[in-house]
C-alpha cells in the first residue's frame, strides 16, 4: 500500500539531479544517451511531460510521456528499488495513460529491450501486449547504432 504522503506531478527544476540518480539506480541510462538531454527536450515540448512520484520530498518514481500526434509513448518508467512491488509502477503508468488520453491519444506505446524479461512481465501483468513490428533507427549525427 502506498503512503498518503505520495504525490505524482510534473518534475521541477530542483528535482532534475534526483531524477537522473533514480534513472541510474534503476538501470535505465546508457552511455550513448545523456538523460539530461532527454529531460531538457521533454520539458521543452508541449507534447511531452515527465511525471515524478514524490514521497516526503524525495523523487521515488518517474515516467516520461509524450505523443507525436498519432500515438502516445511512455519512457523512463522508474520506481526506486526500495519502493518496488508496492503498486507505484502501476500508478505511474495509469497517470501517463490519463495524460495521453487528455491529449486525445487513443493508444499508448512503449519499447522494452528484448533481454528485459522482468519489465516485459510487469507490462503484461497490467494489460499491455506485444505487437509484432520492426523498429528501425538511425542516429542523425552519423554515430553507429547500439543494441
Amino acid at each position: 500500500m502506498l503512503e498518503r504522503t505520495l504525490a505524482i506531478r510534473p518534475v521541477t527544476d530542483a528535482e532534475i539531479d534526483d531524477l537522473v540518480a533514480l534513472w541510474i539506480d534503476c538501470g535505465l541510462t546508457r552511455p550513448w544517451n545523456d538523460p539530461r538531454d532527454d529531460i531538457t527536450r521533454a520539458r521543452a515540448s508541449a507534447e511531452a511531460d515527465i511525471l515524478v512520484a514524490v514521497e516526503d520530498e524525495r523523487v521515488v518514481g518517474s515516467v516520461m510521456v509524450g505523443h507525436e500526434g498519432h500515438r502516445a509513448w511512455m519512457y523512463y518508467l522508474a520506481v526506486a528499488p526500495a519502493m518496488q512491488g508496492r503498486g507505484l509502477g502501476r500508478r505511474l503508468v495509469r497517470e501517463a495513460e490519463i495524460w495521453a488520453a487528455a491529449t486525445g491519444m487513443p493508444k499508448m506505446h512503449l519499447l522494452i529491450r528484448p533481454e528485459n524479461d522482468r519489465v516485459r512481465a510487469f507490462y503484461e501483468a497490467i494489460g499491455y501486449g506485444e505487437q509484432k513490428r520492426v523498429m528501425m533507427a538511425r542516429w542523425l549525427d552519423g554515430r553507429p547504432l547500439h543494441d
